[in-house]
């Protein structure tokens, strides 16, 4: 029997853009070896590889003119049959934050006032990344285990994507201080833990069901001409060439339990930015064109820094970067929907066709 969601202790939600704003150092060349006070890190002996971010907490801060605001609403939903699916729903990075969650669900009419699914026969999906950096990310997952039984009853469902975060907590647990051989070095995936955002309540509070639930996870899905991943990144192609062979291939690695095979899908896994800026819409294509579907839809990377919306360091501003939904890019072939709720953004429950 899949467990309710429990909330814990009542903390209240502070934001935390600070945590994304970028120091100076992060441009610097060299070995990646500074961090912020307080934070550990293991040594670095070899400069970062493109794309690769997983013991970097900061992301570097896109100008505005590299992308393109599209304000998109849902398309105008096709009569569906009696016995037809029911409408499809996707979920942005949800980072702890279970009340916004809530929130948002409700809004939607996905669940009641009491939490508890309400949308009979719709689909949804999460794209990824339910813990770390907010405060409840185990009382996330105990949420969406339990609406996932609430809407197969109901003649729908609720599922759930691989993300970083989520092999992130796996290898920490499993693996704690033992080192792993990165393409930057040594490493540990107790130390990246807490560099992005680990939360000691979390580890206290996760059991043996938490674990298996994350590590059968898919990392691809397509559905309704959706491509569905947590990260904007071409690294699935890495491992399978077709949608079936990558959620084998993923669930194969983290059964083996090898630390450095873990460590590296999860390297993979942390790149991003590869739709933006020119190729970007070459780069969605050979997703789409190898897996299906006619749109990727993503989280993981923010969309205040798709679109230039947050400060530097020195930055005095206190207000959170404004999103008022997904951010449509890359030719219109890619669908942004990490919101930044962990930086006083939003998080996003969007109705899938989106026009634009």
């Amino acid at each position: 029997m899949t467990q309710g969601a429990g909330r814990g202790p009542e903390v209240e939600r502070t934001a935390t853009l600070r945590d994304f704003r970028v120091p100076a150092y992060v441009n610097e060349t060299g070995p990646y070896t500074r961090t912020h006070p307080g934070d550990t890190v293991p040594p670095m002996d070899e400069a970062y590889p493109e794309g690769y971010t997983p013991t970097q907490r900061d992301l570097p801060v896109i100008k505005r003119g590299d992308t393109l605001q599209v304000t998109v609403e849902p398309a105008p939903a096709d009569p569906q049959p009696a016995a037809g699916p029911g409408p499809l729903y996707v979920v942005g990075d949800v980072h702890g934050y279970l009340d916004e969650l809530l929130s948002a669900l409700r809004e939607k009419g996905l669940v009641d006032a009491d939490g508890q699914w309400s949308a009979g026969t719709a689909r949804l999906w999460f794209l990824g990344d339910f813990t770390d950096r907010g405060p409840d990310g185990i009382g996330v997952i105990d949420l969406v285990m339990r609406l996932s039984a609430e809407a197969a009853a109901a003649g729908g469902y609720c599922k759930a994507l691989m993300g970083n975060h989520e092999l992130l907590l796996l290898g920490a647990k499993r693996f704690g201080d033992t080192p792993v051989h990165s393409g930057a070095g040594t490493a540990t995936f107790q130390a990246a833990w807490l560099l992005n955002g680990g939360q000691k309540t979390d580890m206290d509070r996760l059991q043996d069901h938490h674990l298996q639930w994350m590590s059968r996870l898919d990392a691809v899905e397509e559905v309704d001409g959706h491509l569905l991943i947590h990260s904007d990144t071409t690294a699935y192609l890495d491992y399978g060439d077709s949608i079936e062979a990558v959620n084998d291939t993923v669930r194969e690695t983290i059964t083996r339990n090898d630390a450095d095979e873990v460590w590296d899908l999860f390297r993979k896994f942390t790149k991003r930015f590869s739709f933006r800026d020119e190729g970007g819409a070459e780069a969605v294509r050979s997703l789409l064109d190898t897996y299906g579907g006619t749109r990727v839809v993503h989280g993981h990377s923010p969309i205040p820094y798709l679109l230039g919306e947050v400060g530097s360091e020195d930055s005095e501003e206190d207000d959170g970067p404004s999103v008022e939904g997904p951010h449509i890019y890359a030719d219109g072939l890619a669908i942004a929907m990490d919101g930044g709720v962990t930086m006083a953004g939003k998080l996003l429950v969007q109705q899938l066709p989106l026009s634009g």
